[in-house]
C-alpha cells in the first residue's frame, strides 16, 4: 500500500509523515524566495531596467505564478522538493490545477495580513499535522515525501 491508496496519514499512527515539517517549510520557503526574487531580477533585465519602477508588482506576480506551477505540476515547489515535502489535499490525493490556484491565493493573503502570518505559523508549530492557516481552512497538509523503491 502506498501514500497515494488512502487519506491522510495519522500523526499517532505515522509521524514520521509530518517529523520536522514546520523546520522544512521555513528551508524551503528560504529557497523559493531566492528563486522568485533571481526570475523577477532576470524579468527587470528584460525590460532594460525599467522594470525596477514596478519591482514589488513583478515579484508578486512572478511568486503567484512560480507557486501556482510548481504546485500544480508536482505538488511542491522546488524548493519543498528539495528538502523532500510535498502537499497533499484532504483526500490524500496531489495538488491538482484548482488546489494549487486556491493554495497560492491563501497563502498570498496569509502573508500579506501580518496578524494572519503569525496565526499561520503558530498553528504549523502546535497543530498535530503542521498544518498552517491555508491548510486548516483547505485540509490540506504538507508531509515527508513517501520513499520511493
Amino acid at each position: 500500500m502506498t501514500l497515494r491508496d488512502f487519506t491522510l496519514p495519522d500523526p499517532d499512527i505515522q509521524p514520521e509523515f509530518y517529523s520536522d515539517v514546520p523546520t522544512k517549510r521555513l528551508i524551503a520557503w528560504v529557497i523559493d524566495t531566492v528563486i522568485t526574487f533571481a526570475i523577477s531580477a532576470l524579468v527587470v533585465v528584460f525590460t532594460v531596467g525599467l522594470g525596477l519602477f514596478i519591482f514589488a508588482f513583478i515579484l508578486l506576480v512572478v511568486g503567484f505564478i512560480y507557486r501556482t506551477v510548481t504546485l500544480a505540476t508536482g505538488s511542491a515547489t522546488w524548493g519543498m522538493r528539495l528538502v523532500s515535502l510535498e502537499f497533499r489535499d484532504r483526500e490524500g490525493r496531489q495538488f491538482d490545477l484548482g488546489s494549487a490556484f486556491l493554495h497560492t491565493i491563501g497563502y498570498h493573503v496569509s502573508i500579506s495580513v501580518f496578524p494572519l502570518q503569525i496565526l499561520s505559523i503558530i498553528l504549523m508549530l502546535t497543530s498535530a499535522r503542521a498544518q498552517g492557516l491555508t491548510d486548516h481552512v483547505m485540509g490540506s497538509v504538507a508531509i515527508n515525501r513517501a520513499a520511493r523503491f
